[in-house]
């Protein structure tokens, strides 16, 4: 029998800005549910371990005295884990309107799905829609590379793995839902073993979905556990996030594609990169967002390797 009903697990890296807001939050909303909240701190350079250790007593600090990666310190903190479920929960998220014992309760009740994820907002409010995506296939993959996905970010049909225009707001099976708020039944977490650490940043959970799928289970959005998510705090810069981004997606390909699909899939991600750089390669001054784009695409050769081999300059830590 477990000690806590939830488990919440948070990975944080130079996080000092966000952190506070993030465990306030957690602490002040919880209801009923019996919680034990573990940070795996990625070798921080600022305050991030002083305000953890001097404002909250109660959280279980762990120092693995170097930078994981997001997906080995999720599984390095899952293993001081005494509960009947995990959170994944960002350090740049606050959870809204009791949304844990909310996720909780819906588990319980609904126990077929094994995975399940929330509704996030951006700061101002609206929808923050990337708590969950739709699978990546060839078909949503030759969308990006002929830049239609860019076209009609909103359509189901022209860009498949943003889940079209639905408003997060109901009950709805969904191919993947990201790391920043993944409850995860303890059971099924050691039946798939934690999230795959071939994967530094970026990735994990959509490896993490398919391996679920595969043994029958259906990730799904509760629409009713709610939390603000401030994006784009993880990473040094667009153009290394980038390069971060578009290894994992090679990396995904690599590991569940095979024969010509792969080879297709890999031409395509590499075609959808090039036709974004070439505005910047051909103008001066660059394009706003040339510089990203051409860091990706003069890259290539080494990010469609996945992550079989190093990356260089590997500073980010959360998903």
């Amino acid at each position: 029998m477990s000690a806590y009903d939830i488990a919440v697990i948070i990975v944080t890296y130079n996080s000092e800005d966000e952190i506070s807001a993030c465990l306030d939050a957690v602490y002040s909303e919880r209801r009923d549910v019996s919680m034990q909240v573990i940070v795996v701190d990625n070798a921080s350079a600022d305050s991030t371990v002083e305000i953890v250790r001097e404002r909250y007593p109660a959280v279980n600090l762990l120092l693995p005295g170097g930078n994981l990666g997001f997906a080995k310190g999720v599984n390095y903190g899952s293993r001081q884990a005494d509960a009947d479920f995990v959170l994944l929960l960002n350090p740049d998220t606050v959870v809204r309107r009791h949304a844990i014992d909310v996720i909780v309760g819906f588990a319980r009740e609904n126990p077929r799905y094994g995975l399940y994820g929330g509704r996030t907002l951006k700061t101002d409010g609206s929808l923050e829609p990337l708590s969950c995506l739709g699978l990546p296939t060839l078909c949503s993959t030759l969308m990006f590379a002929t830049g239609l996905s860019s076209l009609a970010p909103g359509s189901p049909l022209l860009n498949p793995e943003s889940l079209g225009g639905w408003k997060r707001d109901t009950v709805r099976e969904v191919g993947v839902i990201t790391g920043c708020f993944l409850l995860v039944g303890a059971a099924i977490w050691q039946k798939l073993g934690g999230l795959d650490e071939s994967y530094f940043m970026y990735g994990e959970d959509v490896d993490f979905a398919i391996r679920a799928r595969a043994l029958g289970y259906r990730p799904v959005i509760c629409p009713d556990a709610e939390l603000v998510h401030k994006l784009g705090t993880s990473s040094e810069s667009p153009a290394h996030k980038m390069l971060l981004l578009y290894r994992s997606k090679a990396s995904l390909m690599r590991k569940h594609w095979r024969g010509w699909r792969l080879k297709t899939g890999l031409f395509l991600l590499a075609a959808g990169t090039g036709l974004r750089a070439l505005p910047s390669i051909l103008s001066r001054p660059l394009h706003p967002d040339g510089n990203r784009w051409r860091t990706v695409w003069r890259h290539r050769r080494e990010w469609l390797c996945g992550y079989g081999r190093p990356i260089v300059d590997q500073t980010p830590a959360n998903s």
